[in-house]
């Protein structure tokens, strides 16, 4: 059984889709059409009020202004994901499941896209998946580390690194999911 904000997963499935945002880390957009028009069609599909005000604004959070006019296909890959990451936030959701954000972006690009992750954060659960622990360093204020589906590790970043008596994190994640 799980919860979301309070809602039972199984109970109220709309309901829990309408508090969740979702960057998986193989985006599937719509490459023929234009940015505003994508993110028009994602604002019509969950109803958001005052669409066009929460379009704008989620083109400037997302860095997109520059692009704003072109069709998707066009767009690099850094871009396509921060057309990802606001089709996730178009909505304003409660909890943002971010997969693997920041994957094959230039060094710039990361460092924007992590500001807006931690952003973010400060009024919404982020859950962030991710396999480059500088990232996850960077980025979280809670590390969950999961070994063949089990929860080895669930702490603070400081947490960790005082249970364990080292500052990184790769070998922390080693030690606990490491087999011989």
């Amino acid at each position: 059984e799980a919860h979301i904000c309070g809602i039972n997963v199984n109970d109220e499935p709309l309901e829990i889709k309408k508090k969740i945002g979702y960057l998986p880390e193989l985006n599937a957009l719509y490459y023929d059409m234009y940015i505003k028009e994508y993110l028009d069609f994602l604002a019509e599909v969950h109803q958001v009020p005052q669409k066009k005000t929460r379009i704008e604004n989620v083109i400037m959070l997302t860095g997109l202004e520059l692009e704003s006019r072109k069709k998707i296909g066009q767009l690099s890959k850094g871009y396509k994901q921060r057309v990802g990451l606001a089709a996730a936030l178009i909505h304003d959701p409660e909890v943002l499941i971010l997969d693997e954000p920041t994957s094959g972006l230039d060094p710039n690009q990361i460092i924007e896209i992590r500001e807006v992750i931690k952003a973010q954060g400060k009024d919404k659960t982020v859950l962030f998946s991710s396999h480059i622990l500088q990232e996850v360093e960077a980025i979280c204020d809670r590390v969950i580390i999961i070994n063949k589906g089990v929860l080895v590790a669930d702490n603070t970043l400081p947490g960790l690194r005082g249970q364990f008596q080292t500052d990184s994190l790769e070998e922390i994640f080693r030690k606990l999911t490491h087999t011989n």
